[in-house]
């Protein structure tokens, strides 16, 4: 019995997202060739290690065992293969942080720019993911830091607080919802709406709240980014959900109503993740303490 480090990692991806398709993507394979790739290793194995749903596919017991070992495998393999890669290019090393959308286009550039600045010889691989996803990739030790968009964190990892974020209804001066001084979702949802792309991560909170309000969101529209969607928002082509700072910058350009969301979920604490401070490299601890300095050691 063989494993190609490389059906390990379409394995794990698989696990990761959920899906045959969607692990696919994330290892540069067709659907197709993934599907003969898993397929193959449960021959070898003898024994199911997915199980497929209607919605998706979730890893058998026999996939769970699996997926433990491929994790260290692979952690093993990708730690030799950077510290070889990194002393070639004579690079200190390599950091790979994952966070959801509003982090991304909102606060990660301005508290990410001055340690990249400060550190010319480190390299940050960014990667946008929904915030359950962001934590399950930390907790498996998939990414280096994460930021989620979650106050309540696995026990296993340690949180900072990153920034405070607000979502918010833009929308142009004269549309009904203008005049009122805060909204709900299920009431944003009785209106047309113009959104971010399929693939980010606020599309896909925004995705799950409908599906639990028993909503289909009116999207007329989708572009990417925040800035484009309040232009669209101010024309009247619909409504929008976006953080209140892309709002209240839109605002400066086009007259825009903004109205807050009093859902829960639409105030939140971004969180830095992590496994162990004390575990990670020293230059992951330098960038966690750049994002989020302690307070108390």
């Amino acid at each position: 019995m063989r494993f190609d480090p490389a059906d390990l990692r379409l394995f794990l991806n698989v696990v990761l997202t959920g899906s045959i398709s969607g692990g696919a993507e994330r290892s540069h394979l067709s659907a197709a060739a993934a599907s003969t790739r898993l397929s193959g290793m449960e021959q070898s194995l003898g024994t199911r290690l997915l199980d497929r749903k209607r919605r998706g596919v979730e890893p058998t017991a026999a996939g769970r065992a699996l997926e433990g070992h491929a994790r260290a495998i692979l952690a093993q393999l990708d730690a030799m293969q950077a510290e070889l890669s990194e002393h070639a290019k004579g690079r200190r090393g390599r950091i790979h942080l994952m966070c959801n959308t509003v982090t991304l286009v909102e606060f990660l550039p301005q508290a990410l720019g001055p340690y990249l600045a400060a550190h010319p010889d480190v390299d940050v691989d960014i990667e946008e993911q929904p915030s359950r996803r962001i934590i399950a990739a930390i907790d498996d030790g998939l990414a280096d830091i994460g930021i989620a968009a979650y106050a309540e964190a696995t026990p296993r990892l340690e949180t900072r607080l990153f920034r405070q974020d607000r979502l918010v209804v833009v929308a142009p001066p004269d549309h009904p919802l203008a005049g009122r001084r805060h909204v709900t979702f299920a009431e944003v949802l009785d209106h047309d709406l113009v959104g971010l792309g399929a693939d980010s991560a606020i599309h896909d909170l925004l995705t799950s709240h409908a599906a639990q309000a028993g909503r289909p969101m009116r999207l007329r529209t989708r572009l990417r980014t925040f800035g484009g969607i309040c232009e669209l928002a101010a024309l009247g082509v619909g409504v929008a959900v976006v953080p209140e700072s892309a709002a209240q910058r839109a605002r400066l350009r086009q007259p825009l109503s903004i109205i807050p969301l009093t859902d829960p979920w639409a105030s939140r604490d971004l969180m830095v993740c992590v496994r162990r401070r004390k575990t990670l490299p020293p230059l992951v601890r330098e960038l966690l303490e750049a994002l989020a300095p302690a307070t108390v050691d």
